[in-house]
């Protein structure tokens, strides 16, 4: 949206309306700055990513910890309905 058309809290306003609704997922990677990303419809959203340090690109990590190791460390510590996010930090190539 070209600036001046929108102001910033109606746009978070809407990003935090279509989180709510499932449309959207936020994501922090700890930078203080709020990502959101698309979830198409029959998607529950679940991915990891690879963020660059240096220049903040985030790439989707699509491989995941297998169902049995969740289950596995849940049951070691007596949780129940237990998920998981994972973020993987490094520098990208074009930063190397």
């Amino acid at each position: 949206m070209p600036r001046g058309h929108c102001d910033l809290a109606t746009i978070y306003r809407s990003m935090h309306l279509l989180e709510k609704m499932g449309m959207v997922k936020r994501f922090d990677f700890g930078d203080s700055v709020a990502r959101f990303e698309l979830v198409g419809e029959n998607d529950d959203g679940h991915h990891h990513h690879l963020v660059c340090t240096k220049c903040s690109e985030v790439v989707e990590v699509e491989e995941c910890f297998p169902e049995k190791i969740e289950k596995e460390i849940a049951a070691k510590n007596h949780f129940k309905s237990v998920t998981h996010k994972l973020e993987f930090f490094g520098i990208c190539p074009d930063c190397q």
